[in-house]
């Protein structure tokens, strides 16, 4: 391909993505407005998996009990197998009328352990009668009107899943180099406009945070309808909106993460964990995905460096334009926005990650989380 024709293709990219992608690096700038909270008194209950988090999950715990909920409310933690202190740690967190903690039963065929022990605790939540579930992790603490305000959003935009993506820790370098970026790729790939627009096919959530009603649960055929999705939040959401229901997400700056990813590894095995399962294990997609990225992220500095004119100009501008729209997320999280044109950089580590993602795939040792290899 001729270098002109070459960088015309990654200007056009970029005017895509800046113009026509739904406007998904604007999520960074927006601030949802309180809502007044949804009438009656919704019967909530929170149900929360957990595998070795005793180093989190009193805070977790704490910030659900502290909830300003409209109606009845209470805690469903299942203890997915932990070889910690996770249960005592949780049970000392709230009092045992806000909070119930269950042990998870053996993990049968085919089901991915955090899903298995979500669906524990359904079947113990319907005891309940709940109107709403509000699925979190253990590493996720909320704000005190997190459970009012996702039933007044359901209520509002008559929303069978309404989901918070959650801010992520963004302290340590390898933090603020990469976090930045892993929301905004997640953006990229679900933006979430399309997402709230029921005429689009677009689903996606962050399973951080999710409130569902009990009855789309039930039609998609509950937990048990993903039983085996490695990304099984966007897996719910997808089942969701097949089902004729409706779907929000929205970038919430009160509801955060507390997981550490200390180093440039951690961060790199959490990225590799799904990235080829959401190539569908496609050596092909795999592939694609790989010359997309340079093309994308890398071409636009190489020829601003190494092409001639009009070439060089072009993937200039095609560079500026990234830069601009990768701004807001590095604001967000008050990272410096020297780091906006550094992004070729980030894609090329993410590169790494989901190539090494397709080899422990292959290995047999994919998707490792807490001493389980998921995706195999």
């Amino acid at each position: 391909m001729p270098l002109p024709l070459f960088a015309a293709a990654t200007l056009a990219i970029w005017v895509y993505l800046l113009f026509f992608r739904g406007g998904f690096w604007r999520e960074f700038a927006r601030r949802r407005q309180p809502l007044p909270p949804s009438t009656g008194s919704p019967r909530i209950v929170a149900i929360v998996p957990a595998r070795n988090e005793a180093a989190v999950v009193a805070r977790s715990v704490a910030s659900l009990r502290a909830q300003r909920a409209p109606g009845y409310f209470h805690i469903v933690l299942v203890d997915d197998h932990s070889t910690d202190d996770t249960a005592s740690v949780a049970a000392a967190a709230a009092p045992p009328d806000l909070l119930t903690v269950v042990p998870a039963t053996p993990l049968p065929a085919g089901w991915k352990g955090k899903l298995w022990a979500v669906a524990e605790g359904v079947r113990h939540a319907a005891r309940l009668r709940p109107d709403y579930l509000l699925l979190t992790d253990a590493d996720i603490v909320h704000a005190p009107d997190t459970a009012a305000q996702l039933t007044a959003r359901a209520g509002a935009e008559r929303c069978d899943l309404v989901s918070y993506m959650a801010t992520l820790a963004c302290h340590t370098p390898a933090e603020r180099a990469l976090v930045p970026a892993f929301v905004f790729f997640f953006f990229l790939l679900y933006p979430p406009a399309w997402i709230r627009d029921p005429r689009r096919s677009s689903a996606g959530a962050a399973g951080g945070c999710m409130l569902i009603r009990p009855e789309m649960l039930e039609r998609i055929g509950g937990i048990a309808a993903i039983r085996g999705a490695l990304i099984d939040d966007c897996a719910l959401a997808l089942a969701v909106k097949r089902a004729g229901g409706r779907v929000w997400l929205a970038l919430d700056e009160n509801t955060r993460s507390i997981r550490r990813y200390g180093t440039f590894g951690e961060i790199g095995s959490m990225i590799s964990r799904s990235a080829f399962t959401q190539l569908h294990h496609s050596a092909g997609l795999l592939m694609a995905t790989l010359a997309g990225l340079f093309l994308t992220y890398l071409a636009p500095p190489w020829l601003t460096v190494c092409a001639p004119q009009p070439a060089a100009g072009m993937a200039a501008l095609a560079w500026l334009l990234m830069s601009v729209c990768y701004l807001p997320a590095l604001r967000y999280y008050r990272v410096s926005w020297f780091a906006a044109p550094l992004l070729p950089l980030v894609a090329l580590f993410y590169a790494g990650a989901t190539l090494h993602s397709a080899i422990s795939y292959w290995r047999g040792t994919g998707g490792q989380w807490k001493g389980r290899a998921q995706d195999v």
